[in-house]
């Protein structure tokens, strides 16, 4: 009984491994360019009942961390300035590194959310959250993406990557702006310069809190890296 029961389930696993292959692009591709509809679309999906919710595409923290995942394996790929396995060595393993890539990265969606509740002056609780936290996950998901991308490529040797990755970076945040703009201005019902302000007030307090907070697990990591 017990062995037809991990059947199952390694069944169930495998199905949901190989419908990745599918799915993951779909997503990618819907994100990237009908950013507003996939963010209005998680909003809807969480009404519905927990197994029918992203039935054709995927969940946005699953949607975040497999591309982190891609992300870091990718990185990887490039030559570098820095250690490719520095980040490895400090958190012990590459779940680890994933974790906390997630975490840093998901302060992006977490400030624009924060964001809206406030400005539309709703009470924060877990539950107020989550929507609009969902919805930031699909468009913060391409951002992070070619950021890093452009990052990997402004670090390789000689410099020889750096005109590139600069205007990777560039393109990244500027996509990564009009779809914000366009979504302070619907849901406050705001103009184009207000909603601008917005954007960057919060664009800027998450990059700074992004950095703080790399620097802090980074260290962290370090000192527990180094006590072992």
């Amino acid at each position: 009984m017990d062995f037809m029961k991990l059947l199952k389930s390694l069944e169930e696993l495998l199905y949901e491994l190989v419908s990745w292959l599918l799915f993951y692009p779909v997503t990618m591709w819907r994100s990237v360019m009908r950013p507003l509809s996939m963010m209005r679309y998680a909003d809807t999906e969480l009404a519905d009942r927990p197994e029918d919710q992203y039935d054709d595409t995927l969940s946005p923290p699953l949607f975040l961390l497999i591309t982190l995942l891609l992300s870091q394996g990718l990185s990887a790929a490039f030559p570098s300035v820095f250690d490719p396995a520095l980040g490895i060595k400090e958190f012990g393993s590459d779940s680890n590194l994933l974790i906390a890539r997630g975490v840093i990265f998901g302060i992006y969606p977490l400030s624009m959310a924060v964001t809206l509740l406030h400005l539309k002056k709703v009470r924060l609780t877990r539950n107020s959250l989550r929507p609009p936290f969902f919805s930031q996950c699909y468009v913060a998901t391409p951002f992070v993406f070619i950021l890093v991308l452009g990052f990997d490529l402004s670090s390789m040797p000689h410099e020889q990557g750096l005109l590139p990755g600069l205007i990777t970076i560039s393109l990244a945040t500027i996509w990564y702006a009009q779809a914000q703009i366009r979504w302070f201005k619907q849901d406050l019902e705001i103009g184009t310069i207000r909603a601008t302000g917005v954007f960057a007030g919060a664009f800027l307090f998450a990059t700074f809190a992004v950095l703080a907070v790399a620097t802090l697990i980074s260290l962290e990591a370090s000192s527990l890296h180094a006590g072992t």
